[in-house]
């Protein structure tokens, strides 16, 4: 079956399927793998958003575990280093809570929001294709961050070849 004109197969790269996932695959196959490429998108997006807000020094109030405020953690993966077992577990705990929560009611929001975006069916398959790039764009951005922390802790490389340093886990 061909996918080449499904929602994301778009110029300059048209339909991409570089490692044959979809050789000999079903709408079934295809629908499941799409799903799967626009939540990673949205957790890519959201991992950019936490990374750039993390780094201007912004954080929650309050403790992630007890006696630990936020305010003591670490930028990027750096904060696994610092995250007590008490907080990982609360992050995990929480992250499933959304998990089940969402996937109990994701068809009634889903349709909710389409219903009250008022789009026409154009319109949904054009927004649909942007939130597919962005989310792909972000995947790429983020792993390119966690690529340069890890080689020389400094994730936003760019910004040092322009000449305007982003200070990035620095001890005070």
């Amino acid at each position: 079956m061909g996918f080449e004109n499904e929602i994301g197969a778009q110029a300059p790269l048209g339909f991409f399927d570089p490692l044959g996932l979809l050789k000999d695959a079903d709408e079934t196959r295809f629908n499941r793998l799409r799903y799967v490429e626009m939540k990673h998108g949205r957790i890519a997006m959201l991992a950019i958003l936490g990374h750039l807000v993390t780094s201007a020094g912004f954080r929650l109030p309050g403790n992630i575990a007890y006696g630990v405020p936020f305010a003591s953690m670490k930028t990027g993966l750096a904060a696994f280093e610092t995250i007590p077992a008490a907080g990982s577990v609360q992050l995990f705990l929480f992250i499933g809570l959304l998990e089940i929560g969402f996937g109990a009611r994701q068809v009634e929001i889903e349709e909710a929001q389409i219903k009250a975006s008022r789009w026409d069916k154009a319109t949904i398959e054009k927004k649909t294709s942007i939130e597919l790039n962005n989310g792909r764009a972000a995947q790429m951005g983020i792993l390119g961050l966690m690529v340069h922390e890890k080689l020389n802790n400094n994730p936003y490389i760019i910004n040092s070849i322009l000449g305007a340093p982003v200070p990035f886990n620095v001890v005070n």
